[in-house]
C-alpha cells in the first residue's frame, strides 16, 4: 500500500506539477486568501475531503418504452439520419 511505501522511507510530502484552468485557478486561489490559508492548504483539504467521500456508482437502467419498435421511416436506419431528425 502506498501509505506503507511512504512511511518505511519517511516521505511526507512530495511534489507534482497539475495543469488546471486558469479561472478555476483563479478562483482556488481568491478562495484561499478568504479563508487565510495557503493555495497549497486549499488544494490539499479539498482533495482530501473529496477522497474522504464514498464513491457513488449508480447502475444506469435502461428506459423502454411499450410499441411496437421503429416506425417504417427509421427501421434500418443509421443513427445519423435518426440523429439528424430529432435535431429538426
Amino acid at each position: 500500500m502506498l501509505t506503507d511505501i511512504l512511511s518505511r522511507n519517511m516521505v511526507t510530502h512530495m511534489k507534482t506539477t497539475i495543469e488546471i484552468a486558469d479561472s478555476l485557478l483563479l478562483r482556488a486561489k481568491a478562495r484561499a486568501r478568504e479563508k487565510k490559508m495557503t493555495l497549497r492548504s486549499l488544494i490539499e483539504e479539498s482533495l482530501a475531503a473529496t477522497l474522504d467521500q464514498p464513491l457513488v456508482t449508480s447502475k444506469i437502467r435502461p428506459v423502454t418504452f411499450k410499441g411496437n419498435g421503429l416506425s417504417r421511416d427509421f427501421q434500418g436506419a443509421s443513427w445519423d439520419k435518426i440523429r439528424d431528425k430529432i435535431y429538426r
